[in-house]
Formats: C-alpha cells, structure tokens, sequence
C-alpha cells in the first residue's frame, strides 16, 4: 500500500505511518484506535495551499502531522511530544 490514497472522497494512510509519527508500535496504535485513543483531523489546502492535505492524529502525548499533496506524497511531517505530560489543548486545535 501507498502511504496514502485518495479514494471515492476519503483519505486512507497507512497504518504504520501513523503508528510511526506518533511513536507507537503499529499493535498498540490498532488497540488505542478502537479504544478511541487516537483522534484524527482533516484539512484541505485554500489558495495558496490549494491541492494539499493536512492530515493531524493526536494521542495522549503526541501530535503527528502530515501534509500531502493532490497525488499522496508526503511533503512534510512533523511530530509534537509532550513526553509525560498531556497534550495541551491549543495543540489539538486545527492550523495550530
């Protein structure tokens, strides 16, 4: 699997992207997912941005970012940890 595919309106990303960006093991990030553990955030790009995805997913310390293009490659990421702490909420805001 490509690390992301556009498909019929909805954006899939591989698994072991997500699991990696927010430094869990890919068993573990399956488990806090149907737990509900991790969140997830669309954004797509306007004017400048326009053909680009932001796509964010936060667990309990961590921010994992990723911004696409039109065609699913990944042209940036970043990752936000807090270590022990909780994520602050401004973190879990969208453009933050």
């Amino acid at each position: 699997m490509k690390p992301l595919v556009f498909e019929d309106g909805a954006v899939e990303v591989d698994a072991a992207v997500v699991a990696d960006g927010l430094g869990l093991a890919l068993p573990v990030l399956r488990e806090c997912m149907r737990a509900g553990k991790i969140t997830s955030l669309s954004e797509e790009g306007i004017d400048s941005d326009e053909g680009r995805h932001r796509l964010t997913f936060f667990s309990e310390h961590r921010r994992f970012r990723i911004v696409v293009d039109r065609h699913g490659t990944i042209i940036q990421r970043s990752t936000l940890d807090y270590g022990q702490d909780a994520l602050p909420r401004s973190a879990r805001k969208p453009g933050g």
